[in-house]
C-alpha cells in the first residue's frame, strides 16, 4: 500500500504592495487569469476594499484638482 500524506504548503499572505498592486490592475481592467488565482488566494476582501475605496478617493481628488487646474487656466 502507498499511503503518502500530501504536506500543504502555506500560503502566502498578500502584502499591502500586492493588494495595491492587484486593484490598479482592476482599475486597468487587464489581468491574466493566473495573476487573478493567485490574488483571490492571497489577499483577504476587506484589504481590497479598503484599497479600492483609497485608490478611488485618490483618483476623484486628482481630478478635481486637474479640472481646476484648466479651468483657472
Amino acid at each position: 500500500m502507498n499511503d503518502s500524506v500530501e504536506i500543504a504548503k502555506p500560503v502566502k499572505r498578500g502584502g499591502f504592495f500586492r493588494t495595491v498592486r492587484a486593484v490598479l490592475w482592476s482599475f486597468i481592467g487587464i489581468r491574466k487569469s493566473s495573476g487573478f488565482q493567485e490574488d483571490i488566494a492571497t489577499i483577504k476582501p476587506l484589504h481590497i476594499l479598503a484599497v479600492g475605496v483609497g485608490a478611488a478617493f485618490i483618483f476623484v481628488i486628482g481630478l478635481i484638482v486637474l479640472v481646476n487646474l484648466v479651468v483657472a487656466s
